[in-house]
């Protein structure tokens, strides 16, 4: 009598596989799936109006990474907008984060107040934003006249909209670094910084020579997390400028966004997605490696 074949999978394996069944579904159909359809239409010529989808191979990348307004505008603007939007609200967080690490009395409404952006949609925020820099009837220009200065058109200008766009996503990001920084900055071990005291050393040099490289892996992470993030913004930008004036704030995400919706071609929307989902990659394998290689300095 043959013996008996054990199951591949055991009771709790399977109640497992079960429990993730439905994230794994959801993932599937809605991550997965856009994917390759995607991948599909990019070597295509996909149009709405032209539904014969024929195959044109890598003409469409080609088409993407020679156009000059890709080089030399949204590219620059898309990686500028990243770096200066990651360091100001990592600076602005880690401030806070220091500031709050220390009890004083209202410390816990300063906290509630801190998380208020991040209960506001960004398009939300966006919207205020635009308000707020109206060239009409925008406060900010209503202050400057009230002072005896000219009002500005913030939002015609290249330079001044962009910095609008940096400001409200430092304004949105803020309190989320503030949260992880001052978590870790809590769970940093406090004989350090008791030695420290005994000794008579300077806030400045406990800062430099203890706290921040104790709190360097939390800070690469939550860069890597959201340098990744910031590469394919798109809420506030449209919101606020929708690219302009002109393409002069256009981002990567705007640029795929118009290729696909504005001039319906599905083709080369898809090949400009799938050319900054591959710039993602190689920024995510960086960053991580930097991190691997800072945590185990």
């Amino acid at each position: 009598m043959s013996a008996s074949r054990r199951p591949m999978f055991g009771e709790q394996q399977r109640f497992v596989l079960l429990l993730i069944a439905p994230a794994a579904l959801l993932l599937l159909l809605f991550q997965v799936v856009p994917i390759v359809i995607g991948a599909n239409a990019s070597f295509r010529d996909w149009a709405l109006y032209n539904p014969k989808k024929t195959w044109i191979g890598f003409d469409h990348y080609v088409a993407v990474i020679t156009d000059p307004a890709f080089l030399y505008v949204v590219l620059p603007n898309t990686f500028l907008f990243m770096v200066l939007s990651v360091a100001g609200a990592l600076v602005a967080g880690l401030m806070l984060a220091l500031l709050l690490n220390r009890p004083f009395r209202g410390q816990k409404l300063v906290q509630t107040i801190l998380l208020v952006p991040l209960m506001v949609a960004p398009v939300i925020a966006a919207i205020m934003i635009r308000w707020i820099f109206n060239d009409q009837f925008g406060i900010v220009n209503v202050v400057l006249e009230a002072i005896g200065l000219e009002g500005q058109p913030w939002l015609v200008q290249r330079w001044s909209a962009f910095g609008i766009i940096l400001l409200t996503d430092i304004w949105l990001w803020t309190p989320w670094f503030t949260l992880l920084l001052l978590a870790g900055l809590q769970s940093l071990p406090k004989e350090p910084f008791e030695a420290a005291a005994i000794d008579g050393t300077t806030t400045w040099r406990v800062f430099r020579f203890l706290t921040l490289p104790m709190l360097r892996p939390v800070i690469v992470v939550c860069v890597v997390i959201r340098a990744i993030d910031a590469f394919r913004t798109f809420d506030i930008v449209w919101t606020l400028t929708g690219g302009g004036p002109g393409r002069s704030t256009e981002l990567f995400s705007l640029y795929a966004y118009v290729h696909a919706f504005l001039n319906l071609d599905l083709g080369r929307g898809s090949a400009a997605a799938i050319v900054g989902g591959l710039i993602i990659l190689v920024i995510g394998v960086v960053l991580y490696r930097l991190v691997d290689r800072i945590a185990k300095a």
